[in-house]
């Protein structure tokens, strides 16, 4: 399953409240929110991937790319994405933050095609994107960066909070 991210875990709201993991995969934050004590929903189409999760949060399988958006008019405290970049979902993932609430982001980046996965630069972010996505939102913390190391990549991140409804 792996660590959870270390972006989440610095930006992560208390208390806890809903949160949404879109893309969950095997689980890796949706586990670590659930025992954090928020009520977790996972997003992913890999339904044997997800199978192991369905104790820890309410699981719904489905592809986002190709099918309606599953949460319609379902709103969180917290929305979590990693690793996954679909342009066309932006402002569904930004409407399913609740007024106040958080959404934490963090993917690849343009760059990334040069050191390995995924190749596709269509998967990647251009510079400065996440911050243009949140536009009129508070920005907590944003990186856009090449991480060094055992697996160098280059990444974007952004911690962001959805403006309160205005009085």
């Amino acid at each position: 399953m792996g660590a959870p991210s270390a972006w989440l875990q610095r930006f992560a709201p208390s208390p806890p409240g809903t949160a949404l993991d879109l893309a969950c995969g095997s689980g890796r934050n949706l586990v670590w929110l659930a025992g954090a004590g928020w009520r977790t929903t996972g997003v992913d189409r890999d339904a044997a991937a997800t199978a192991p999760l369905r104790g820890h949060a309410e699981i719904i399988d489905a592809d986002v790319e190709s099918a309606p958006w599953p949460l319609a008019g379902r709103q969180f405290d917290l929305v979590v994405v990693c690793n996954y970049l679909w342009r066309p979902l932006f402002d569904t993932v930004k409407a399913a933050v609740k007024p106040g609430g958080w959404l934490i982001w963090e993917t690849f980046a343009d760059g990334q095609q040069t050191v390995g996965r995924p190749s596709r630069p269509d998967f990647l972010l251009q510079r400065g994107e996440l911050l243009r996505v949140c536009t009129d939102w508070r920005i907590v913390a944003y990186e856009d960066l090449f991480e060094d190391g055992v697996n160098p990549r280059f990444v974007q991140r952004v911690a962001a909070i959805r403006p309160p409804l205005a009085a």
